[in-house]
């Protein structure tokens, strides 16, 4: 055992699992959407023997865990044409598209329907273009509000925050530049799952590691975090991975 690698992969009983040695005191095993992938958090003082046994323990939730995201709705390929479901805000929208001569827009237009307008001929590329534009100046609309109100609950300070699309993760947390990223995808989740991704990136700022200060600190800040995070993982998966 190579007591210098912090992050590698083994195998228990035909599962591929994460490993990732850290310096912290229990040992955490977590299960991501949306293909079930396994990963665990060790403490330095144990080793693959203990590792394995410990996995080895809970492998009923493990399994468990697994089957419930591979029964989780999925989207399709999207192609932006009209007929086409798409989310925005926790709910689904049949979209229409008309073209005009005009600059490109996307406008609810009430609750079951969203409008997405184009020049002629604007391929599916640029519609999807059009259409990740607008989720991003939703969804960065929503943020300072609720920076302001958890700066000043959690009594840290975030320097910048920045959307972008991501393939693995929901949000993440650049701690010494106190800069805050949060994936596009999360404007088509309710805002709940927003406000989890945000305290869960925040709370970083006071604690590295997902041990057990952090879920402390969670509790305080936003207690229902679990149903939010919960939110965040039934809802559909986008036609890409993510995992939270």
């Amino acid at each position: 055992m190579n007591t210098k690698t912090n992050k590698y992969q083994i195998e228990v009983r035909g599962l591929s699992i994460e490993v990732i040695r850290k310096d912290i005191k229990n040992f955490y095993i977590s299960v991501h959407p949306p293909n079930g992938q396994i990963r665990v958090s060790a403490p330095l003082r144990l080793d693959d023997d203990a590792i394995r046994m410990a996995i080895i323990s809970r492998l009923g939730w493990i399994r468990k865990k697994q089957t419930e995201f591979t029964k989780q709705q999925r989207q399709s390929y999207r192609e932006f044409v009209t007929g086409e479901s798409h989310y925005f805000a926790g709910r689904r929208y049949r979209l229409d598209v008309t073209e005009q001569n005009c600059p490109p827009s996307v406008k609810v237009l009430n609750n079951t329907r969203i409008g997405l307008t184009v020049r002629p001929g604007t391929n599916r590329d640029k519609r999807e273009a059009v259409f990740h534009a607008w989720y991003r100046e939703q969804l960065r609309s929503q943020l300072p509000p609720l920076i302001e109100k958890y700066e000043a609950k959690m009594e840290v300070s975030v320097n910048e925050t920045r959307i972008k699309k991501m393939k693995t993760l929901w949000g993440s947390c650049n701690i010494n530049a106190k800069r805050i990223w949060l994936n596009l995808e999360l404007a088509k989740k309710p805002k709940s799952c927003l406000i989890y991704v945000l305290v869960h990136e925040m709370t970083h700022l006071l604690e590295r590691h997902h041990n057990d200060r952090f879920r402390e600190l969670m509790d305080s800040f936003l207690p229902q975090w679990r149903t939010y995070r919960d939110q965040l993982n039934a809802a559909p998966l986008a036609h890409e991975n993510w995992r939270y």
